[in-house]
């Protein structure tokens, strides 16, 4: 390993011993841009990448807030600005359980590359809470989204840093965030969330984006080795909104999709999966997947009993990861591999632990990263961003192709930086290799700030 490389690796863990995911998400990059360092040896001098992993700014605050029972209860928020160099902090909001603050970090982190990768001005962030807003009403939701953002307004704004949704953080959520700053700075600044509702200065297009552009990202991706969509079965985990629109675009492809998933175990439909009904199940009811098998008996349900995802145990052709981080583990891997799977398209972030990306690399398969894979959700909210500040309004077509636009040429910048590298098929150090070396060209010109 180049020893620059390896100095700050373990640096970086000696800082940050227990925040495994975070450590985990700078190991995966800074091995594989380990080629641009040795090309460029000024960036030891200049301490390119300790700057690199280090949070320009980190935010955290109690969050109290009233449920309806009266009692206060406390949650924890947070805020990582993470990297202003390509344009203000951007990237999303989660609310769940398991929000601590590695995982801001390893989000934020991965979101610099991300936004860098869409060729739009956008720095990377990342924030959210340990509050569960599953269980909850209406009401306590709109209180805790009323005290989180009675803080979080003093640290944003839409030249300064722009949130957006995020697991738990949907449009609902959105909208009472909006409402408190609004409220709060007593004006209409409606680049400062993204994910809004179209009456409220929302764009079309965007609760679709992550998922319509993993499929443009597989598509091409597919393409390049041409290998196409159409007749092909995928098995996607997660049924949230990049599941829901992955399937869906999918299914316009002309592939079969068989599976989607939530926390407690996956559906297996081999007539396809009915989309409608997992709409209404997740979107409307807030239910289960489970409740799939009321209306097609003839689906089967499996329950989820240890760490492996039973999704993955389905023989597909296509696998995409689209619930959360370190989901496809390396048994996952394995089975998929030995099931005969071609590609991998990870619609979550980070959703394939290191080990089992390893693995399907050595295995030939095609893997889509998500930081280039998933980047069309934080591609559309720039162009929301774009729109609010024009006081204008994009057709759904108009969205989705400037959005099929940039996921192409996100795989052709991933494509180009292996190639570049010799690294062959490998779009995993690409997608890394790709975003670094804008970030380092821009860090290097603008000085030691």
């Amino acid at each position: 390993m180049n020893e620059y490389v390896n100095r700050v690796l373990e640096e970086t863990k000696t800082k940050n011993n227990t925040e495994n995911e975070f450590l985990q998400a700078v190991d995966e990059v800074l091995k594989t841009i380990e080629p641009v360092i040795d090309k460029h040896k000024e960036y030891e001098d200049l301490s390119i990448l300790e700057r690199m992993v280090e949070p320009e700014r980190i935010i955290m605050f109690r969050v109290p807030w009233i449920n309806d029972e009266g009692k206060v209860v406390v949650n924890r928020g947070y805020r990582i600005q993470f990297n202003s160099l390509i344009g203000p902090y951007k990237g999303g909001l989660r609310f769940h359980p398991s929000v601590n603050l590695s995982i801001m970090k390893f989000l934020g982190f991965e979101q610099i590359f991300k936004n860098a990768l869409t060729g739009l001005p956008i720095g990377g962030a990342k924030g959210g809470s340990d509050f569960d807003p599953k269980g909850k009403s209406d009401n306590e939701i709109m209180r805790f989204c009323q005290s989180f953002m009675t803080e979080l307004y003093r640290h944003i704004g839409q030249d300064v840093d722009v949130p957006a949704g995020d697991i738990g953080v949907g449009g609902r959520e959105i909208g009472y965030l909006f409402g408190q700053y609004k409220r709060i700075r007593n004006a209409y600044e409606g680049g400062v969330l993204t994910g809004k509702d179209v009456v409220y200065g929302g764009s079309l297009a965007r609760k679709e984006a992550t998922g319509y552009g993993l499929m443009f990202f597989m598509r091409e991706m597919l393409g390049a080795h041409n290998i196409c969509i159409m007749g092909k079965t995928v098995s996607i985990s997660g049924s949230g909104n990049v599941a829901i629109y992955a399937c869906e675009k999918a299914q316009v492809m002309g592939a079969k999709v068989v599976t989607m998933s939530d926390s407690n175990g996956c559906i297996y439909d081999e007539n396809g999966i009915d989309l409608d009904c997992v709409k209404e199940i997740k979107e409307v009811r807030r239910g289960r997947i489970k409740e799939y098998l009321n209306t097609h008996p003839n689906a089967k349900y499996i329950e989820k009993t240890g760490s492996e995802n039973p999704a993955w145990t389905i023989k597909t052709d296509i696998a995409l990861p689209c619930a959360t981080q370190n989901e496809l583990i390396l048994e996952d891997a394995k089975t998929l591999v030995k099931n005969g799977v071609i590609a991998i398209g990870e619609g979550a972030n980070m959703p394939c632990s290191e080990e089992a990306t390893n693995y399907l690399l050595e295995h030939n398969v095609l893997v889509a990263p998500a930081k280039a894979s998933n980047a069309g959700g934080v591609a559309t909210s720039a162009i929301e961003m774009s729109q609010n500040s024009m006081r204008y309004y994009h057709t759904f077509e108009e969205v989705e192709a400037k959005l099929d636009t940039i996921m192409t040429n996100i795989f052709n910048a991933c494509k180009s930086s292996a190639e570049e590298y010799g690294l062959g098929h490998n779009y995993v150090a690409g997608a890394n290799i790709a975003a670094f070396s804008k970030l380092a060209k821009a860090m290097v010109a603008q000085g030691v700030v």
